[in-house]
């Protein structure tokens, strides 16, 4: 899909993310007539038995709110099945440890984020004698000579943690599809209005609902979706029994509510995150610039066709010293310096200063520059987040 190009499928995506289909007599509205679906806090629920029995029994195994997240978030990202979790990581080790046997193996990307290189590298590998190759998955032709036929899950983000980089999805998705491997995706940066991972041919499709999904910056969670129902029944059964972490029921309706403003809030980080670009392309103590929505971008024409849109998020390469570094970051005065991404709040992080054991170095994985920032772009003035970063560059 090219930018912005097909209206009807925006306007789809906006009535499912506000929510419209559920009416009053939607089964998780309990006959109510509230707009708002109601939280349903129990841990329990009275047993019936026969053709009246109870949808819900036990809140860790079904419950009504998550039960109607999880569903407008499957539909959301064409998708039959979704879950929600207590966070990204629990999605994400949840999948490669259910999907992934001991002594199995992995093709990753490896530019990714560094939570799930520490997964793979630490926990996956030693733990679970898991054999992780990590390849530059911009050519698709690095995925498939890694793969082979002992191959159990191949892994991407598309756009990385923090280095912007794309990988693509629908090449990708040809080369799992001839050794039948499950090809999974963390979307998180794209989020699910400006890219859709699953209708390009990959099997599972992640988010981090901690950042643009929930959007405000007060819940931890995470989501998987999928159109395979042999990798949904697997993944269900270690979500709810085997390893329990599910998405409390709160969370769940702050992550619903965040999905209504999807839509109108990736537009605004969109388009405060391409002056933000075009301010710091032109600066002179920027080295390099990263985002995708700039044709500086090597992989410009690529986002342009997999993804309706750019998003919020950039990196850009600090030209100084680490000393010059940290004094900018100490001038900002809108942007706030700290981890996590994709809130209305603009933020920013320099991996070397602010999580130093956390970015990878090693050979495995790609090198991230000492002097990178990355930047989270928020929904405030355009020309206020030009002017704070104006103000605070040596």
């Amino acid at each position: 899909m090219t930018q912005h190009e097909d209206k009807s499928e925006e306007n789809r995506f906006a009535t499912i993310a506000v929510g419209a289909s559920e009416s009053a007599t939607h089964p998780h509205r309990d006959g109510t007539n509230d707009v708002i679906p109601p939280i349903h806090l129990s841990t329990t629920f009275e047993w019936s038995g026969g053709a009246d029995g109870n949808e819900h029994d036990y809140s860790r195994e079904s419950n009504p709110t998550r039960a109607a997240l999880e569903d407008r978030l499957a539909r959301i990202e064409n998708g039959d099945h979704a879950l929600a979790f207590a966070s990204g990581m629990a999605a994400i080790s949840t999948t490669v440890l259910t999907l992934v046997p001991p002594g199995g193996h992995v093709v990753s990307s490896d530019s990714i984020y560094s939570g799930t290189e520490k997964l793979f590298a630490e926990l996956a590998a030693d733990h679970f004698d898991i054999d992780i190759d990590f390849v530059d998955a911009r050519d698709p032709e690095t995925i498939a000579a890694a793969v082979d036929t002992d191959t159990d899950l191949i892994w991407a983000e598309t756009p990385t943690n923090p280095l912007i980089r794309l990988c693509d999805i629908e090449a990708i998705a040809a080369v799992a599809d001839e050794y039948g491997v499950p090809f999974g995706v963390d979307s998180t940066f794209a989020s699910p209005y400006f890219q859709a991972p699953l209708d390009l041919g990959a099997d599972i499709v992640i988010h981090s609902t901690t950042k643009y999904i929930n959007g405000h910056s007060d819940s931890i969670g995470g989501a998987v979706i999928t159109d395979d129902d042999r990798v949904f029944e697997r993944l269900a059964f270690a979500q709810r029994v085997g390893l329990g972490n599910v998405l409390s029921p709160f969370d769940c309706y702050l992550v619903g509510r965040g999905l209504k403003t999807l839509p109108a809030r990736m537009e605004h980080h969109e388009t405060n995150a391409m002056a933000v670009t075009h301010f710091l392309e032109e600066h002179d103590r920027v080295a390099r610039v990263y985002y995708p929505g700039l044709e500086s971008h090597p992989q410009h024409d690529l986002a342009s066709e997999q993804m309706s849109g750019y998003s919020g998020m950039l990196s850009f390469e600090f030209d100084g010293t680490m000393i010059e570094l940290e004094a900018f970051v100490e001038g900002l005065d809108v942007f706030t310096p700290g981890a996590s991404l994709g809130g209305t709040e603009s933020l920013i992080e320099v991996p070397s200063l602010m999580i130093p054991d956390e970015i990878g170095h090693g050979e495995a994985t790609a090198e991230v520059p000492d002097t990178l920032v990355r930047v989270s772009v928020g929904l405030e003035d355009a020309n206020g987040l030009c002017e704070d970063l104006r103000t605070a560059l040596p």
